[in-house]
Formats: C-alpha cells, sequence, structure tokens
C-alpha cells in the first residue's frame, strides 16, 4: 500500500486463499497502521498489527459497520462456491453478504472499496466448454 501511510485496511475473506497473502503482506507493510481480518472463524494465525473479526457475512444479522469505522481501506474477498447444489446459500454469502458489505464501508465513511470477484462469478454455466465474459 505504497503511498498510503497511515492505511489501516478492512479484509475480507481473510483466512481465503487470496486474503491470506493479501494480510500478510499488509502486516508487513512500514506504512499501514493497521489491519482487520473478517472472516466467518478467526484463525489461530497473528500476523502483526492484525486483530481478527468474526463476521459471517452471509447472516441477516450481520452489521460489519463497526470492523469498518475509521479504516482508509475496505479489501473484499468473501466469497463462496460452495455448496454448489444450493444456490441460495451461495447467493446469501456472494451477493447479499457483498451488498452488506459495501453498505458497511459506505455507512462507515471508508473512502476506498476494492473488491475482487471471482471465476465463481460466471457460474453455472456449460461443463463441457469454456465459458467467456459475454
Amino acid at each position: 500500500m505504497a503511498g498510503t501511510a497511515g492505511g489501516r485496511v478492512v479484509v475480507t475473506g481473510a483466512t481465503g486463499n487470496v486474503g491470506t497473502s493479501l494480510v500478510r503482506l499488509l502486516s508487513e507493510d512500514s506504512e499501514v497502521e493497521w489491519v482487520r481480518g473478517v472472516a466467518r472463524r478467526t484463525p489461530d494465525w497473528s500476523p502483526p498489527k492484525t486483530e481478527w473479526h468474526a463476521v459471517d457475512l452471509a447472516s441477516e444479522r450481520a452489521d460489519p459497520t463497526e470492523v469498518c469505522r475509521g479504516a482508509t481501506a475496505v479489501v473484499h474477498l468473501a466469497w463462496a462456491f460452495q455448496p454448489t447444489h444450493d444456490p441460495a446459500s451461495t447467493w446469501r454469502t456472494n451477493v447479499l453478504g457483498s451488498m452488506r458489505m459495501f453498505e458497511a464501508a459506505a455507512a462507515a465513511g471508508v473512502p476506498t472499496l476494492v473488491h475482487a470477484s471471482s471465476v465463481g462469478a460466471y457460474s453455472p454455466g456449460p461443463k463441457d466448454r469454456a465459458v467467456d465474459e459475454s
């Protein structure tokens, strides 16, 4: 986060494949003041300058606004691709959970929001050929 002295970053999906790498890099960056990792379950891992928050964004009761307070950026990486047999469950996480996070960032006055989607956004699709962006 070069050029963002005093950066205070919230990372959702912080225990996922991309999230763990981002949290590690941010926690080692001298220009980052703190990192708040958001995940359904808090891990045993404790990188420097990082605090964990257990929030299930799929839950209607989830309100991540307080987690966002004071942040200079939110990086939203939380998404689910399982269970594939239950599209309503993945919808609650991927769509409604994302909306909750975006609304929380706005309500907390966070000036920067980064959202990384995934190939999961393309499903369902044909199983016999690749799916392009059209």
